[in-house]
């Protein structure tokens, strides 16, 4: 968590062309596909598939969440997490597995053994300045949207805090025009 004088410099990708092709990364990245894709994807880091996304590959992964539509086999080295309306045509194999409410997944899942997540670390929670940086905004935006409820916040007092979970979802359900 960067407020712990942790600083990570995060690369984005933020995909929002028609592509086809294998696209493989050897570092962490932060991959956001909201266009169409068709191919493989060989990731490392976070992978987010938008809700307006259309991806035609098999998939490897560590951390993916989906709102659109895949079809392919998927392998996350530690979780997949399906958001409505995702919906997945594919088998896949994962530790760890959540699917929202009104997320389809038609196909077989096999969940190739635990995940252990410390109970402080499933829960990362940042302020202002530091959703500002993950989304590459001004924090006045980030405050304004949160203050008028476009971005997912806690308000505690007079100050926003925001679940990284809840700020991952919003940026895959694609609220941001």
């Amino acid at each position: 968590m960067l407020g712990k004088g942790k600083k990570i410099e995060e690369k984005v990708l933020d995909v929002d062309a028609t592509m086809q092709g294998t696209m493989s990364f050897k570092d962490p990245v932060n991959l956001h596909i909201n266009g169409r894709f068709e191919g493989t994807l060989d990731t490392r880091g976070t992978l987010t598939i938008g809700e307006k996304a259309f991806v035609n590959a098999n998939i490897v992964g560590d951390e993916i969440t989906i709102a659109g539509r895949v079809s392919g086999e998927i392998v996350a080295k530690k979780s997949i997490r399906l958001i409505s309306p995702a919906r997945v045509d594919g088998n896949i194999k994962t530790p760890l597995l959540e699917i929202d409410k009104g997320a389809v997944l038609n196909g077989n899942c096999q969940m190739t053994g635990s995940v252990k997540v410390p109970a402080q670390a499933s829960t990362e929670i940042m302020d202002a300045d530091e959703v500002a940086r993950y989304l590459e905004i001004e924090a006045s935006l980030v405050n304004e949207w949160a203050g008028s409820g476009k971005l997912p916040a806690i308000r505690d007092g007079g100050v926003f805090h925001f679940d990284k979970a809840k700020i991952d979802e919003w940026i895959a359900s694609e609220r941001v025009k």
